[in-house]
């Protein structure tokens, strides 16, 4: 979860696209229209993901910086373990907006790179 992360604040996308599950994976990962500046990760609740099993479930939040206001997105993902490591399957967003007025939002978040998707089609 944190080298994603940072995957995505450095817009290191073939990393992204590696770690991504490929039953789940995005053709590609286009940054050209992020507008945000990804400040730090904070991870909560885990289950599973130990090194005997195959299946891990993180809930994060992560910050960033949007127009100078600073933001949250708070997340649930899911990954799966291969033979070669732990890959990315999908994510539901739970909340996102400021710091202190965030918004649950459910599936269907609005993606935070200003794609104008939603999370789950986008970078989710």
């Amino acid at each position: 979860m944190r080298s994603r992360f940072t995957a995505y604040a450095m817009h290191n996308a073939d990393y992204l696209l590696d770690t991504w599950d490929a039953t789940a994976r995005p053709e590609l990962i286009d940054f050209s229209k992020e507008k945000v500046d990804w400040q730090r990760l904070e991870i909560g609740n885990t289950k599973k993901g130990g090194a005997k099993d195959a299946k891990g479930v993180v809930e994060f939040k992560a910050y960033y910086l949007q127009d100078g206001e600073e933001y949250v997105m708070n997340e649930i993902s899911q990954f799966v373990k291969r033979a070669d490591g732990w890959f990315y399957l999908d994510g539901l967003v739970k909340s996102i907006g400021k710091v202190g007025l965030q918004t649950n939002l459910g599936k269907n978040a609005p993606c935070s790179c200003g794609s104008g998707k939603k999370f789950k089609r986008c970078c989710g």
